[in-house]
């Protein structure tokens, strides 16, 4: 069956391409941007660089206001500060949060909100505004997909918004602005890309183009990551990283996640955890749950990543992946849910909700293993302790 392919229209890659968004942007025509941002970049001065070297851009401005796990009044907010005035484009300035937040923005622009009449299964594919992606952190993959994430303020969804609307008609991907990066922000980000890769491998989506993004990700990651955590000053293993971060989040958009991702949304949702770190929370648990979907390509992951040799059988080089996952999060630190110190009892109410939150948002169906209800539910209990 044809797989429909989505990259966006420039992709500059590099130490010292953050210097080049100003010909980037004469390159595509654009001369009023928005520039989306947090508040922690704004302070540290990286968006008024941006903005500065943007000059004689006509009416360049900054919007500050993105926040982890954006919210729907979060892009609202962006949304009438970009309405102040006439801008033609949105660039989104820092990790997946802010990303996401100019995504939105560049979306309502256009085709007004709110944000809950775009959340999956619909798929928005009539462009908003240009968005221009530079991430300053190796991990969502944002900068290269079709997908958005935001949270509804009135019920607490976390909502997958799909289309290629969502989609950057470029991106900036410069290693040199991680390298000030902190060990946990890696860490997470780092498994987060990671999940990227193994489930866009793994998914019922999967196709030969994505593959190819997929394997290479999964390769470097395993390789490099150790590096970026425990030196993060490592220019190699940072720029390993933020490629790879680049070509996984390719190969999910054109292949799909899965149930890690359609079950680590409602956590961040409900309890406010970082993304990658709650796909790490989930990853080794819901591998073992999901090999007998499709135990060669698990096993071909482990490959790949260099943890099984290639005459072992699949049963073997799988089992050895699953381990490899849990000593990947002892080694970075990841907490359970427990140990991050959420309350049992709130954890435990919340999974009927999560459950539905999860199955809704259409991830667990691209799972090798499609779970019922009552499987993921207690997934959640496993993961807890």
């Amino acid at each position: 069956m044809p797989a429909d392919i989505a990259l966006p229209r420039l992709l500059r890659i590099g130490g010292g391409a953050f210097a080049e968004t100003p010909k980037l942007l004469t390159d595509l025509g654009l001369k009023r941007p928005l520039i989306v941002t947090d508040s922690f970049l704004s302070k540290q001065g990286l968006s008024d660089r941006l903005a500065e070297s943007l000059e004689p851009a006509d009416g360049v401005r900054i919007f500050s206001g993105a926040v982890p796990d954006p919210t729907s009044g979060s892009v609202d907010a962006g949304l009438a500060f970009l309405k102040e005035q006439d801008h033609d484009c949105v660039i989104g300035l820092g990790g997946g949060s802010s990303i996401d937040t100019a995504k939105a923005i560049a979306v309502l622009a256009v085709h007004g909100g709110p944000m809950r009449r775009f959340k999956a299964p619909f798929q928005l594919n009539d462009p908003g505004l240009p968005i221009i992606a530079i991430p300053t952190t190796a991990g969502t993959g944002s900068e290269a997909t079709r997908f958005t994430i935001v949270t509804d303020d009135a019920s607490g969804e976390k909502m997958l918004c799909i289309g290629y609307a969502y989609l950057p008609s470029a991106a900036i991907v410069d290693y040199e602005l991680t390298l000030e990066k902190p060990k946990r922000l890696t860490a997470d980000t780092g498994v987060d890309s990671l999940t990227h890769a193994i489930e866009a491998y793994v998914s019922r989506r999967a196709n030969p183009f994505a593959d190819s993004f997929s394997r290479a990700a999964m390769e470097a990651i395993w390789r490099s990551l150790p590096g970026a955590y425990f030196e993060p000053k490592n220019r190699v293993a940072r720029e390993s990283m933020m490629l790879a971060a680049t070509q996984a989040g390719i190969a999910f958009s054109n292949s799909s996640v899965a149930l890690v991702h359609g079950m680590s949304r409602p956590i961040g949702a409900r309890f406010h955890v970082p993304h990658g770190m709650s796909n790490a929370m989930l990853l080794p648990a819901i591998t073992t749950f999901s090999l007998p979907g499709n135990l060669s390509r698990y096993a071909g992951c482990a490959r790949i990543m260099g943890i099984a040799k290639s005459d072992v059988s699949d049963e073997a080089a799988a089992a050895v992946l699953v381990e490899a996952l849990r000593q990947l999060n002892l080694q970075l630190e990841v907490p359970t849910p427990e140990k991050l110190g959420i309350d049992r009892k709130q954890w435990f109410d919340a999974i009927p909700t999560m459950v539905e939150q999860a199955i809704a948002s259409g991830s667990p169906a691209n799972n090798p293993r499609v779970p019922t209800a009552e499987e993921i539910a207690d997934l959640y209990v496993q993961v807890y302790g």
